[in-house]
């Protein structure tokens, strides 16, 4: 069964999916955590918001891993049973973060500031894991033809592609932008990026190293040249950090 290259590569799919559902659900519009809350250290906006855009970046880079194998091995994807394996990998994307960031590693839970967050941890561990997983398991196992498998492929690609623009917009309509400076980056220059730009300060952390400025949304890519880290609403994959609280 795994040995069927689109079984391999649909739940690779499916397991970028897993993540940005995590990513977008519980980082970007609940804001329960962010993907690094727990580390000791790891408690500045500016490297909470760096480590979430990261982990976007990460599963932008599966999904297209995954799409590219799909469509490589596309004659056999129009009418096998690939398909199941998109749930299954996308299960097995919450045993992972479950097992391995809540309770091996605790790098975060499902909500950090819930009193009994191993509660949480248990019923996230077995709707969005346990459940698909098995539901994928068994459609791989009764080897079900997809005849329309092109079409579910096709619909299944764009459901990848929404979830990566998305993850990468900005919360609302609002014109407001959060910039993460590099530490190499002084306060003056910041300051100066931002003039340069024709943007307006509106918020900052006392080193200037994470600012949310009013800026035009055509002028935010070019902060990067100026030395950002990570700039919301950008069109670039920035995870939680476009929506996050703080």
């Amino acid at each position: 069964m795994v040995k069927d290259p689109v079984v391999r590569w649909g739940g690779l799919l499916g397991f970028a999916l897993g993540g940005f559902f995590d990513g977008i659900l519980l980082h970007q519009i609940l804001q329960w955590h962010h993907l690094l809350s727990l580390v000791p250290g790891i408690d500045s906006l500016r490297l909470q918001v760096l480590w979430d855009g990261y982990f976007h970046a990460l599963m932008y880079g599966i999904a297209l891993a995954g799409l590219w194998g799909l469509w490589r091995h596309r004659g056999a994807a129009a009418s096998t049973r690939w398909l199941g394996a998109v749930p299954a990998g996308f299960g097995l994307w919450h045993v992972v973060d479950s097992v391995l960031s809540h309770w091996v590693l605790g790098i975060h839970r499902i909500r950090v500031d819930s009193a009994d967050p191993l509660l949480w941890d248990l019923i996230w561990f077995v709707v969005f894991g346990l459940v698909p997983l098995l539901l994928g398991w068994r459609m791989l196992r009764r080897g079900r033809v997809m005849p329309a498998g092109g079409v579910a492929a096709a619909i299944v690609a764009l459901v990848t592609v929404g979830a990566a623009v998305w993850s990468a917009r900005p919360a609302g309509e609002t014109r407001f932008t959060t910039l993460v400076f590099a530490p190499a980056v002084t306060p003056a220059a910041a300051m100066d990026a931002v003039l340069a730009e024709g943007g307006r300060l509106v918020w900052s952390d006392r080193a200037m190293g994470v600012m949310v400025v009013d800026v035009a949304p055509d002028r935010r890519a070019a902060f990067y040249a100026r030395g950002a880290l990570l700039v919301g609403g950008s069109g670039l994959p920035a995870g939680c950090f476009n929506w996050s609280a703080a």
